[in-house]
């Protein structure tokens, strides 16, 4: 099996972190890096790089971003997850771009619904409540063992 790392930023309600602890539960030798607590990291030995967030203001975190430009060796095999109150492909743009600049390889992307309260959610108490659902979460696992 190739050496996988994820970084991640999954802060407000886990709804990212839900999808990384099933994938870990699957492969036990996968790195998870929370970019909070570990801004630079090398990544040189790792075959395949993930890089997991929730969607905020359109695009993955700004601390998952800016991770990506220092700490992104060129060449590497790159894969996406992202969880949103409002799912959209544009999120990945950023993050994609990145990692072009850096001549990688994507091999994927999976984004699903996750529980949102920011700005106006927060007065109705927030949207996609019970997201992400066992499916989705199921369906993070499959896109992870078929890259």
């Amino acid at each position: 099996m190739k050496k996988t790392a994820i970084v991640y930023y999954s802060k407000h309600h886990g709804n990212t972190k839900k999808l990384l602890d099933a994938i870990k539960s699957f492969d036990p030798d996968l790195e998870l890096i929370d970019v909070t607590e570990k801004p630079e990291a090398n990544l040189t030995e790792y075959d395949r790089i993930g890089f997991a967030s929730g969607a905020y203001y359109s695009k993955f975190a700004e601390q998952l971003l800016n991770f990506a430009k220092v700490n992104l060796p060129e060449q590497k095999g790159v894969f996406f997850i992202c969880t949103a109150g409002n799912p959209v492909k544009v999120y990945f743009n950023a993050i994609a771009d990145i990692t072009a600049e850096k001549q990688c390889n994507e091999l994927g992307r999976y984004m699903c619904k996750g529980f949102d309260t920011f700005g106006p959610f927060k007065l109705v108490g927030g949207i996609q409540k019970g997201h992400p659902t066992e499916d989705e979460i199921s369906g993070a696992v499959e896109f992870y063992k078929n890259l």
